[in-house]
């Protein structure tokens, strides 16, 4: 989740009317861990939580999405409830999560299990107004690659990158550690993203190093978070 999350954010910038919502609105400069934590919430809550506890995190977010409007540099307007838009940010964060948990989980699906995945994350963007979310992994596929067309790296997109990847706000001591997450996260995006954010790819380097540090990283966050057994 770590690691897929800032896949999830890289790739998501790249469409124009999604990443001039989050420039405007979202003020993840000023509280980027808040934002992430809101998310990580409404994640938590959707997957694990009761139906009417879903249902209000839901309820909350929509409430949210229909306040969030506005026009891009060039004249362009966007909403944040637009379904064809909440399509791409559904598509974006589910490749991503799922590319994350088939190369660090302790435990990988095999082909129907992502597919059962893909599908019920779908039932959530479907209550948050998504546009048709795909139900298995090839339409997961089929649907990043009918957006291409509408995609580009902005200056925004450009500038929220080197924020996340270069400049987090975070204590100098605790900045090596998420450089190792940061580089599995760029690691994961598809190479035309890449490309668009100015971001190489060096595979020697990152089969040798980045790979495996991303691997040590979420066994060693993995077992950080593992609640002790009772005696």
């Amino acid at each position: 989740m770590f690691i897929g999350g800032l896949t999830a954010l890289l790739l998501q910038s790249l469409h124009p009317l999604a990443m001039a919502a989050v420039a405007g609105h979202s003020g993840f400069r000023g509280d980027p861990w808040g934002r992430l934590q809101r998310t990580s919430t409404f994640l938590a809550v959707t997957t694990y939580g009761t139906a009417e506890d879903a249902r209000q995190a839901v309820d909350h977010v929509r409430a949210i999405h229909e306040r969030i409007r506005g026009t891009t540099a060039e004249g362009v307007p966007y909403h944040a409830a637009d379904p064809h838009l909440l399509g791409w940010v559904h598509a974006a964060e589910t490749d991503s999560f799922l590319r994350a948990h088939e190369r660090y989980g302790a435990r990988p699906l095999d082909a129907a299990g992502y597919d059962a995945y893909v599908a019920d994350a779908a039932r959530v963007a479907e209550a948050l107004g998504a546009d048709g979310p795909p139900r298995d992994r090839r339409e997961l596929s089929e649907r990043l690659t009918a957006y291409r067309p509408e995609l580009r790296a902005t200056p925004e997109a450009r500038a929220a990158a080197r924020f996340l990847l270069f400049r987090p706000p975070l204590p100098l001591p605790v900045r090596p550690f998420y450089g190792g997450l940061a580089a599995n996260a760029v690691s994961l995006l598809p190479p035309w993203a890449r490309g668009m954010l100015w971001l190489p790819r060096v595979p020697v380097v990152e089969d040798l190093a980045v790979r495996p540090t991303g691997q040590a990283l979420t066994r060693t966050i993995r077992w950080a978070m593992t609640p002790p057994r009772e005696a």
